[in-house]
């Protein structure tokens, strides 16, 4: 059984939601100073931070037996749409908002497919919201295990959503009080846009599970040093990379010749 750590943080609103939802909802009591537990699900420990959800590199030191990293956090848009997302971390270039650059966290392709899959079961409670992944972003980088970022969003209005935390929750409990598995697939992403509908479709609707996700904006970025990242930072062997055709843009015969020199197969959707 896998161990997962769930991450908050008090300077997060939708965070604090989410906390309240599961001492409230799902028996998660304090421990020890900044850890809560619950007999109900002895492979999950919840920690609370008093710090930015981005810049927490150092738990692998508190929580050494975590098989993962799952953080609960809200999310902002510029459009203010209601949404659910999450997304694997990391840094194709600077990191202005945490962890290190050219840096890219570890991925668990399998949590990532199957909590979409689980929120979608759910979205009759949640007609007005969004569900999608998004791109791999900002920090924490650099801890040891897989990191997952789960998040509520675009305004306040959804931070303090109860439905929506209460279903976030709900679908995230029940994925991870599984057994640990793997994808039948799993690939690298690259091209289209920060809310990639191509990709997301796949998840969905294949066997593929995806990794690290470049978004066309990356990928001037991107080269063998962070291409082979993509493939490395997984803890499911990556054997694709999986390119949004029409979503290169001028990177595209660059990133398909790099992708030849690092010798993946390719899969054009």
């Amino acid at each position: 059984m896998a161990n997962y750590t769930l991450v908050c943080s008090n300077r997060d609103l939708a965070s604090k939601t989410l906390l309240r939802c599961l001492i409230e909802n799902f028996g998660f009591t304090k421990d020890k100073d900044s850890t809560f537990c619950s007999n109900n699900y002895p492979n999950i420990v919840l920690h609370i931070s008093e710090n930015n959800l981005l810049y927490l590199d150092n738990l692998d030191e508190k929580y050494p037996k975590a098989s993962c990293f799952i953080f609960l956090s809200q999310h902002r848009s510029e459009a203010n749409i209601p949404a659910l997302t999450c997304h694997s971390t990391g840094n194709f270039d600077k990191n202005n908002f945490g962890g290190r650059e050219r840096e890219l966290g570890i991925c668990y392709p399998w949590l990532q497919k199957q909590y979409l899959i689980e929120l979608n079961n759910h979205r009759d409670r949640l007609p007005d919201y969004d569900i999608i992944i998004e791109s791999t972003h900002h920090g924490p980088t650099s801890l040891k295990k897989p990191i997952l970022f789960i998040e509520i969003g675009s305004t306040e209005k959804q931070w303090n959503d109860e439905n929506a935390a209460s279903t976030v929750c709900r679908s995230l409990i029940k994925v991870i009080a599984k057994k640990f598995e793997f994808c039948e697939k799993v690939g690298i992403a690259l091209g289209g846009n920060h809310y990639p509908t191509k990709f997301n479709k796949m998840l969905l609707e294949s066997e593929f599970g995806l990794g690290a996700i470049a978004t066309k904006y990356d990928l001037p970025y991107l080269d063998n040093f962070l291409i082979e990242q993509m493939i490395s930072q997984s803890i499911e062997k990556v054997n694709y990379a999986v390119v949004d055709s029409k979503g290169l843009g001028k990177e595209k015969s660059r990133i398909l010749s790099v992708l030849d020199q690092v010798g993946i197969e390719v899969i054009r959707i």
